[in-house]
């Protein structure tokens, strides 16, 4: 029944390559997800999956545990699924390497209808956009679901097109903000629940043409008929894609006290 979280980090990403090792408020970005991750409730253990030898000892070096994995794979599922395979586990977690501050409760809340219907093979979060530049942004993965909260499709256009309203209204997952919310869309967030035995089927599965259109990995599981279940979280808008977006995760670690140099938020 072991849970385990395994962050997969390439050196050689094409918009911002060496991405994992870039400084925020000191430390690579690879460690801030590393240490978001591992405060998240319940998990048997957090590994970084990387394919490059610098990584693997920056993860060493800031006493994290880390594989090394082979440079050939085509996509970030098929170097969780090296892995995967070699652990003894009833759930694997893919958080992308790109998310530097992710609440731990977003993984929990992720994880939870999993354990609850084993039915669910697969399992991964949104949250609201709340700014229409971040709707329109194609970096900016969207998806939509079903009432019963599967996903119907994820793109990176601005979905669904809104005819005749400003946006939908929202009331705040959080608990503290009773006040409604008018909001875009739903963004996508990098963080995968999967039983293993799903993982290591899924990623034997064939790209499909929308998964090779979107680049999304995740429509591969929808064209082949399996359902994705999304929970729905209250998770900052920090992405680290390109290094304009680096910027931004330094102004947030600024904002919300934890930075080194910055002192707590009074």
């Amino acid at each position: 029944m072991a849970i385990v979280a395994i962050i997969p980090a390439r050196y050689s990403s094409t918009r911002f390559p060496g991405k994992p090792l870039a400084k925020i408020g000191g430390k690579p970005m690879v460690q801030h997800v590393y240490e978001s991750v591992s405060k998240a409730r319940g998990l048997d253990r957090v590994l970084v999956a990387t394919d490059d030898y610098r990584i693997l000892e920056t993860v060493k070096d800031f006493g994290g545990e880390a594989v090394l994995t082979s440079k050939n794979h085509a996509s970030g599922t098929d170097r969780l699924a090296e892995v995967a395979r070699k652990l003894k586990a009833e759930w694997v977690i893919n958080v992308q390497g790109d998310l530097p501050f992710i609440r731990p409760q977003t993984i929990s809340r992720t994880l939870g209808p999993l354990r609850r219907d084993r039915s669910i093979s697969m399992g991964t979060a949104r949250t609201p956009i709340y700014q229409k530049e971040e709707w329109v942004n194609p970096n900016v993965v969207k998806v939509i679901t079903d009432r019963n909260g599967f996903a119907l499709y994820f793109s990176r256009a601005p979905i669904p097109y809104i005819r005749e309203h400003a946006g939908f209204s929202h009331r705040s997952l959080a608990g503290t903000d009773s006040r409604e919310q008018i909001i875009w869309g739903y963004r996508h967030i990098g963080v995968y629940v999967y039983r293993r035995d799903f993982l290591l089927k899924f990623s034997r599965l064939r790209p499909s043409p929308l998964e090779r259109i979107e680049g999304l990995e995740q429509l591969r599981a929808l064209a082949h008929g399996y359902r994705i279940r999304v929970a729905d979280v209250e998770e900052p808008s920090v992405e680290v894609d390109t290094p304009a977006d680096l910027k931004r995760a330094e102004q947030y670690l600024r904002s919300s006290g934890n930075s080194p140099s910055g002192g707590r938020k009074k």
